[in-house]
């Protein structure tokens, strides 16, 4: 696909071409994509050892430990998002791309969430076994979840942006996106344990799908912004 002039490659190929790059560098890192995994599966098994079998207990404490874990887990891996771009000097090229900057930090994000929100949430209802949910309410939180991470996939790519390079910056990084991701950590939490209490959850789920549509909106521009700041 070209542009009408035939000298530059179409928009949407960049996307893919980011998208798919970063998806193959993290295979090739199969450590980045295992670790979160790991984390959200240790903290997920280990609550339930430690406040005991009583199902009722595990049912109300679930949906609130498998979010916390969830949110975790997401954090660890955003520090890295453009910090081997702007190691080996291929996040100038991005920034001078002849492609939307925009754009191309929309990849950036997606692809992000295939390597680690997509498999956080594949993952999900293993742990939600642990915690006794049943069937419904394990979709319902796995709706919730692809909501919730695409949004901290967004969102972390803003704060990313804004620390790549600086010394100490996932401490920097977790406090600029903790705020910004407490309210989908309180809607989705309520809404998986409202599901378990045979409750509507339908409010809850539109929170977050709108809280979705407002990040995919915005943070692309908000991470382009915070790119040409820190490489000035």
């Amino acid at each position: 696909m070209t542009t009408a002039s035939g000298n530059h490659p179409g928009i949407w190929s960049g996307l893919v071409a980011v998208i798919r790059r970063d998806v193959l560098l993290a295979w090739k890192r199969p450590g980045d994509v295992l670790n979160p995994l790991f984390f959200f599966a240790m903290i997920s098994t280990l609550f339930p050892l430690a406040i005991g079998p009583s199902a009722e207990q595990l049912q109300f404490s679930g949906p609130g430990v498998v979010w916390v874990a969830a949110l975790l887990a997401a954090l660890l891996s955003l520090n890295s998002l453009f910090l081997s771009d702007h190691e080996d000097g291929s996040l100038d090229q991005l920034i001078l791309s002849p492609q939307p900057l925009p754009l191309l930090a929309l990849a950036k994000a997606l692809a992000h969430w295939l390597t680690t929100g997509l498999p956080l949430v594949l993952v999900s209802p293993l742990m939600a076994i642990t915690f006794q949910m049943p069937a419904g309410t394990i979709s319902i939180m796995m709706l919730t979840l692809v909501f919730g991470t695409v949004s901290l996939s967004l969102l972390g790519s803003i704060g990313a942006a804004l620390t790549v390079g600086l010394h100490r910056g996932s401490a920097l990084l977790s406090l600029v996106i903790l705020p910004l991701a407490m309210p989908i950590l309180i809607f989705g939490a309520r809404t998986v344990s409202l599901a378990a209490a045979d409750d509507a959850v339908a409010a809850g789920i539109y929170f977050l799908a709108a809280y979705c549509m407002l990040a995919l909106t915005l943070a692309p521009f908000a991470t382009a912004a915070a790119l040409r700041i820190s490489n000035e």
